[in-house]
């Protein structure tokens, strides 16, 4: 009998030690970012026992399974997805943003409005030279408002696609070290505290991986993950210790593709997915820029070669150059400005051509098409603006979720320290009694 509460209590003192020990790690930790709470697992130690029948077991205490993570895969599934959308919808938004600040602050609406209210003003006194002279300056910072908003937005793309490249790099990286740890899971004990560290860190580096790219696991029964990019069907980033490339493509609109492997990978969550989105955006708004760019250009050379200038010689073109980046003004003097009809001569003040000039203008409208795309870049941060918030707010959600269950509760922690440590104390107690009642059975005479 002593010997069995021997047993019992030795292995009630184990268990309780081991509790103890997991506590206190979960206390040390609880701020540690990617740490997942731990808990002892016991099972019954059952013994067999040459007094009872054969193949009889009889309970001697409780052995230590394992050392348990409270972590929910399908939480920890939902938390990678979600927080995947959010960082695609985060990462769109801001590059549409950027556009939005490049096309609207570098002011081209105002400077083809400002254009068309000095040919108006032309329209009084054509020989006036003040009034030529304010109308080649007007075009001249027409010019320079497509240039500027040209260069912003090649300024946004560049940018874009440093972000995109950096993140690239992120991620060959993070699959690199990923790669490692299914090797050393692949060489861990089971239920030991090494692979439960090695399993914070796989969950840890896979949470990253998808804030940058979709990704679909696969889990091994030891641990280790083989880890797809664009859904289950895509090609493998990760399979077992080997880990393949990601690399990004630059495509001549400045739009980004991407491969793995030397195999093409669609993407279409993660913050490359967004970067990536924002490009595509950015690439029709510079297409949109360029046409309206391209209509002043033609509207305005097409008025001027058919009218005469002020010393009645033939018109030239206002404008050179044939997109936003490359449009320059052409003309050197006011007196070029052809407001004359062709064959007019010298100082005339037939304004013809310029009133011409005008309904060119006001038919192609380059004012209204200009405000077009300032609204749809604008509708389309707001729209995108909506989706983050609302994804983000799932994410949150989804993180709150598994924060419950796999974090650290220090007053619940608290309340098992003295518990375990009760635990403890009780089985040196049965240890205690023990000795004592085989010293009294040795006693008996």
């Amino acid at each position: 009998m002593a010997a069995d509460l021997l047993t019992i209590a030795r292995s009630g003192t184990r268990a309780a030690k081991a509790a103890l020990d997991v506590t206190a790690q979960n206390i040390t930790n609880a701020s540690s970012a990617g740490y997942v709470r731990r808990s002892v697992s016991l099972a019954e130690l059952g013994v067999n026992s040459v007094l009872s029948q054969p193949g009889a077991i009889n309970l001697a205490g409780v052995r230590i399974a394992g050392i348990v993570r409270n972590a929910d895969m399908f939480r920890q599934s939902e938390v990678r997805r979600t927080g995947s959308d959010a960082a695609r919808a985060g990462a769109e938004v801001q590059g549409l943003q950027n556009i939005e600040s490049a096309v609207e602050q570098t002011g081209v609406y105002d400077a083809i409005v400002d254009f068309e209210a000095a040919l108006k003003q032309l329209l009084s006194d054509p020989t006036d030279g003040s009034l030529r002279a304010s109308a080649l300056e007007q075009a001249r910072t027409l010019a320079q408002t497509f240039n500027t908003a040209a260069s912003s937005l090649d300024a946004v793309g560049e940018g874009l696609r440093f972000e995109a490249q950096d993140a690239v790099g992120s991620v060959n990286t993070t699959a690199a070290e990923l790669a490692r740890v299914n090797l050393r899971l692949g060489r861990a004990s089971d239920a030991s505290s090494d692979q439960t560290s090695l399993l914070d860190q796989r969950d840890s580096l896979l949470e990253k991986l998808s804030g940058q790219v979709d990704i679909s696991t696969t889990f091994a029964a030891d641990g280790s993950v083989q880890v797809r990019i664009g859904g289950s069907g895509g090609p493998s980033l990760v399979n077992g210790g080997s880990a393949a490339t990601l690399a990004m493509t630059v495509d001549a609109d400045g739009t980004i593709a991407f491969t793995l492997g030397g195999a093409a990978a669609t993407l279409s969550s993660g913050a490359l997915a967004g970067k990536g989105q924002a490009l595509t955006e950015l690439a029709g708004v510079r297409e949109q820029l360029d046409a309206i760019a391209a209509g002043v250009i033609s509207t305005l050379n097409t008025a001027q070669v058919a009218g005469a200038d002020l010393t009645g010689a033939a018109g030239q073109p206002l404008l050179s150059g044939s997109a936003a980046a490359d449009i320059a003004l052409a003309l050197t003097s006011g007196s070029q400005i052809a407001t004359a009809p062709a064959g007019s001569g010298a100082n005339s003040r037939d304004t013809s051509n310029l009133v011409a000039m005008r309904a060119a203008l006001e038919s192609a409208d380059p004012a209204g098409a200009m405000d077009a795309l300032l609204f749809g870049i604008s509708s389309a941060v707001a729209g995108r603006t909506v989706t983050r918030n609302a994804l983000e707010s799932i994410a949150g959600t989804a993180k709150v979720a598994l924060q419950a269950q796999a974090g650290v509760d220090l007053d619940e922690e608290a309340l098992n320290l003295t518990r375990f440590q009760q635990a403890f104390q009780a089985s040196g107690r049965i240890m205690q009694v023990a000795s004592d009642i085989f010293d009294s059975i040795l006693a008996i005479r």
